[in-house]
């Protein structure tokens, strides 16, 4: 007995062969052999599927069987060939009991009929090469001989048109299975790129569309279950904003079957238009615009404890083609990924806080002094632990003298910032009640950095004011720093350039200078890091002549709006930031700290 007409194996051989019901000159060609060599009315190359048998070749077929190339069952002798899986012959087909009521006898004509299998390269039955004649006859031996030759050079025709398609297909897999590994490759650097959780989220969904997906909608879940987290991408920018509508839509609805199932079991989920209908009727009508035929939605797992953090679905539209088992496990690679992600984002966030904490609780309270405006910044570095080394400092003598001091330890990390509470704490115990000017402390200080074993180096500028008839005085000394900057009353900016000194840590004994400077009343004087003045690709001098420039352009406004130009003026924060400013007014003016 042969295959079943249904048999999957055979009907996938049959599709392969990529013919249909129209005419093909190869298979043209084998049926008039066929009727020339045995001299018959009709001769058919027939392939035969579940519901139908087709002609791809013929010769001789009468209308309407011509132009349709094509009958149901109940006209077909092939289907015999094919369900017993032999040759079969009848002189005449009215008087054989099991074909004798076959409606290709009436309709057609058929009265004798020869068919030889024609088979796959595994021995499945496909159809049948047949001779038919509308007149009783006896069909000799030669030719079901030449018959059987024609039907095996035609299954060879078959087999190199599967084997084809075959090859095709394995293409098409090879170029899909590199296209996702490049995909996966894009996506984990793309998700490396940034520690922000929204950005993250975006950036996968507008990864995964149009390449993987039509359009795509992402879910994050909070620990009592509930969505907490939504993005979204179309193909079409055009219906980006629906596309995030409907994301926001199901995410306040009920828990739904295919996501709920998804976050439930932690398995991915394939499914069709049917699974998202009567869920509300906003979600059919923007489906319905969106483009739906089909969705796989896969878990978003964290790395370790493979716990479900949401999940992805991705849709594809009726001209796309379906969800394959090869997509499914892509899908869940994807979500694996996206789950590092979170996990890291949530985790830097964690960091962020406590080193936020404690950059914070390191740095110092301004104090309120008669004639002095205070104001200060610290802003970490835009990527990192949101913690370093940059400081600043502002305390008064016992004589009434101002010691300011804004540094940068070395690093952007919690070492950094510990070795900074260290290197502020000794400026202060060292120079508190000391009459030494900067330049004596700062030597005193580079002898207590390295003989305690300090960690990193550092850059400091070191500040001590002191009061005159017309305003302030200021003594400075300069380990490695940039140099302040004093905004006069009119309008034009001093910078304190003096030779070049070591970074505190490295002057191996050596004597630090003091300079003195004048500062009068109404002057605006600057000590910040160099995080304020570095541009990308250019030196340094220019991002000082830069932050002058912002100072001279807003001479008069109070000093927190001061302080916020020069932060909009830095560039893009690849540095800590940290910067004391001081509005210098006469004793008796009034004050205010932040």
């Amino acid at each position: 007995m042969g295959d079943s007409l249904a048999e999957p194996e055979r009907l996938r051989s049959l599709h392969r062969v990529c013919v249909g019901a129209e005419p093909d000159e190869a298979f043209d060609r084998f049926a008039s052999l066929v009727r020339h060599l045995l001299d018959v009315p009709v001769a058919l190359v027939s392939l035969v599927d579940d519901e139908r048998q087709f002609f791809p070749g013929q010769s001789g077929l009468a209308e309407p069987w011509l132009s349709k190339r094509e009958t149901p069952l109940t006209h077909s002798f092939c289907q015999w060939v094919v369900l017993d899986g032999e040759s079969k012959v009848y002189s005449d087909a009215r008087a054989h009991p099991r074909v004798r009521d076959n409606l290709a006898i009436p309709d057609l004509g058929v009265v004798a009929y020869a068919g030889m299998p024609l088979t796959d390269a595994d021995g499945r039955v496909l159809g049948s090469l047949c001779a038919i004649d509308t007149e009783p006859r006896e069909w000799t031996a030669s030719e079901l001989a030449i018959l059987a030759d024609l039907a095996a050079a035609c299954s060879s025709e078959l087999r190199l048109r599967i084997a084809r398609d075959l090859a095709e297909e394995a293409r098409r897999t090879l170029e899909a299975a590199h296209d996702q590994l490049g995909l996966l490759a894009e996506l984990t650097e793309t998700l490396a790129a940034t520690l922000d959780m929204d950005e993250a989220l975006s950036r996968l969904a507008a990864a995964v569309t149009p390449r993987f997906a039509d359009w795509c909608l992402i879910t994050l879940i909070g620990e009592d279950g509930r969505p907490r987290r939504v993005a979204a991408a179309h193909h079409d920018p055009s219906h980006a904003a629906e596309t995030l509508e409907l994301s926001r839509i199901l995410a306040d609805l009920p828990a739904h079957d295919f996501l709920s199932r998804v976050v439930r079991t932690g398995r991915p989920d394939r499914g069709h238009t049917a699974a998202v209908r009567d869920l509300d009727p906003r979600v059919d009508e923007l489906i319905g615009r969106l483009g739906y035929a089909g969705h796989l939605t896969t878990p978003i797992t964290a790395p370790v404890t493979s716990r479900v953090l949401g999940a992805i679905t991705l849709v594809n539209r009726p001209s796309r083609d379906a969800f394959t088992e090869a997509d499914e496990r892509t899908a869940m690679d994807i979500g694996r990924r996206a789950g590092l992600a979170v996990d890291n984002s949530r985790l830097y966030r964690q960091q962020r806080h406590v080193a936020e904490v404690l950059q914070h609780s390191l740095l110092t309270e301004l104090p309120r002094i008669d004639g002095l405006e205070l104001h200060a910044r610290y802003l970490p570095a835009q990527a990192g632990a949101a913690v370093g080394g940059d400081w600043y400092d502002a305390f008064v003598q016992p004589d009434g003298s101002v010691m300011l001091a804004v540094g940068d330890v070395a690093g952007h990390d919690i070492e950094a910032a510990a070795t900074m509470g260290q290197l502020r704490n000794l400026v202060r115990g060292d120079a508190y009640g000391r009459d030494d000017e900067p330049g004596p402390l700062l030597t005193q200080l580079d002898l207590a950095a390295r003989g305690l074993g300090m960690p990193a180096t550092a850059s400091i500028v070191l500040a001590k004011a002191q009061r005159t008839v017309d305003g302030w005085t200021a003594g400075f000394a300069n380990a490695g720093h940039p140099p302040p900057l004093l905004l006069r009353p009119d309008g034009e900016v001093e910078v304190w350039w003096e030779k070049p000194a070591p970074l505190l840590g490295l002057g191996r004994g050596r004597k630090r200078d003091t300079y003195r400077r004048e500062a009068p009343a109404g002057s605006t004087l600057l000590l910040y890091t160099d995080g304020l003045v570095e541009l990308p690709g250019r030196v340094i001098d220019d991002g000082i002549e830069a932050i002058a420039g912002v100072l001279r352009a807003h001479a008069g406004v109070p000093g927190e709006e001061l302080c916020e130009r020069l932060i909009e003026a830095a560039a893009r924060r690849a540095d800590d930031i940290a910067f004391l400013l001081v509005k210098i007014g006469s004793a008796g003016s009034s004050t205010s700290d932040d």
